[in-house]
């Protein structure tokens, strides 16, 4: 069983509702009630979409109360003439792409269509009620709470997982053995995907943003994330120990213990400029299975050089506090 929780959107959408109902009822709307079915279809879990919401309620609305009007008025209040305006009023808001406002614009038919008679007050009754509906939504969405907390904690906890990826991978290069399930990797993928949907969020919360700081830095883990899902098997299935193997645990020990949201890709990019010269000054493999092993680690290099090259492109994250590294 889901455990029952009330978040501040059930809040936002209990006390919108009450809030519309009441500013109907003070105004002696007839079917004053409705405000509060539009003001719940009008909280979105984001700004920008309570707006679009907003927007595609009142056009599909208005283009209900016209299609109401010329159907009714010329057959009659009638189930058969309701069905057909639908038939034709659907497909219209749908071209429109205004079909989210259906529901909304049904709710005005029906009180046209309760009412058996089309008038300036009948108008009049219902612009005040997609007024108070609609205006009280948006305005009860303009909260939202800030979520950079949230944002800062998926920071930190892909950083460990990343740091604790490249540890590992150096105690195998040097053991040769480990015990490694790479979890890991699949929570690193789980937290990336929740973090960029989080930080989506925070886009869609500010009017005049367009790209969010968090966003573009999960989106370049992300991209660092598919290149050590994609080296991983060739490293950690080396056939023997090579004298290479221990120059690149010891470049990932020292990277593992360094991952961080600032940019210092390249120190990192120049570190492993001297793991590129130290294994010029190696000597030739001896056998096979050498052949194979030190083959795997020239490609693993060149491949944390694409890393460290996609960290170095960032231009960094201000945090307001680092963790400790």
């Amino acid at each position: 069983m889901k455990k029952f929780s009330i978040g501040y959107r059930t809040l936002k959408t209990a006390f919108g509702a009450a809030i519309a109902i009441a500013i109907a009822q003070y105004f002696q709307l007839a079917s004053y009630a409705s405000a509060g079915i539009l003001t719940i279809l009008c909280v979105q879990p984001t700004k920008k979409k309570s707006l679009h919401a907003a927007y595609t309620r009142f056009v599909a609305s208005i283009i209900g109360m016209l299609y109401a009007f010329l159907s009714f008025e010329l057959f009659s209040y009638h189930p058969l003439t309701l069905a057909g305006m639908l038939i034709i009023f659907i497909p219209t808001i749908v071209s429109l792409k205004v079909a989210d406002g259906f529901v909304s614009s049904a709710v005005i038919i029906m009180h046209i269509y309760a009412a058996k008679s089309f008038s300036l007050a009948l108008v009049y009754n219902e612009f005040a009620l997609m007024a108070i509906g609609y205006g009280t939504g948006i305005a009860i969405n303009m909260y939202m709470p800030d979520i950079q907390k949230e944002l800062n904690y998926y920071r930190v906890k892909i950083e460990e997982l990343y740091s604790k990826i490249f540890l590992e991978i150096a105690n195998y290069l040097r053991e040769g053995d480990t015990l490694w399930d790479g979890q890991e990797i699949i929570e690193a993928i789980k937290a990336l995907n929740n973090a960029k949907s989080l930080a989506f969020k925070d886009v869609e919360n500010h009017f005049m943003r367009r790209k969010n700081d968090y966003y573009l830095y999960f989106d370049m883990r992300e991209q660092q994330l598919e290149i050590i899902d994609r080296v991983l098997p060739k490293i950690t299935a080396l056939p023997v120990i090579v004298q290479e193997g221990i120059i690149v645990a010891d470049f990932l020990q020292d990277l593992g213990k360094h991952v961080h949201s600032g940019n210092t890709a390249s120190h990192f990019r120049e570190k492993l400029e001297q793991v590129k010269r130290d294994f010029a000054q190696l000597p030739l493999p001896k056998n096979h299975e050498q052949f194979l092993a030190q083959a795997a680690l020239y490609q693993f290099i060149e491949e944390m050089d694409r890393y460290l090259e996609i960290k170095q492109s960032f231009k960094g994250l201000k945090v307001k506090k680092e963790r400790p590294q």
